[in-house]
């Protein structure tokens, strides 16, 4: 018994046509999406009336999934958390891309912001955080040498 392969992770948001369309600018292709409620749906997630609509975006190669949920009912009340970086749990997501430059420039041309700054890291990546809708986190990394240890 193992882990097969990574498939997808799970981001709940509240304007799933902003995320959706974060994530399509960022350059994922749209793979499907629908309603969920039933049984079903409350038995799995622990709740009691669950209406959701969700959208999947994957990364252009197919190896990286995104499932963007919006609950309808129950809602949270709560909202959105502009958490730092460094608070305990899934923090963000990372994406590799070939040019970190023009993708810098294409978020902040949409009015997006960087959480730091473009850095090199060990001249294997250079690469940077960028603040999506809702507070998400998304890394931007491009390879620029050989990984450690290759």
């Amino acid at each position: 018994m193992a882990v097969q392969r990574f498939d997808h992770v799970g981001v709940v948001v509240d304007d799933l046509d902003a995320a959706t369309a974060f994530f399509l600018d960022l350059g994922l292709e749209r793979e499907g999406g629908g309603p969920v409620e039933g049984a079903w749906a409350d038995r799995i997630v622990d709740l009691d009336g669950v209406h959701a609509d969700l959208v999947v975006v994957r990364t252009q190669d197919g190896h990286a999934r995104l499932e963007l949920t919006k609950f309808r009912t129950p809602t949270d009340d709560a909202g959105p958390e502009r958490a730092p970086v460094n608070r305990l749990g899934f923090r963000h997501v990372a994406f590799e891309v070939d040019d970190l430059d023009a993708m810098v420039d294409h978020v902040r041309r949409r009015g997006l912001e960087l959480v730091g700054e473009v850095v090199n890291y060990q001249d294997v990546y250079r690469l940077c955080y960028v603040r999506g809708p809702e507070g998400l986190i998304v890394e931007l990394a491009e390879p620029v040498g050989p990984e450690p240890g290759s």
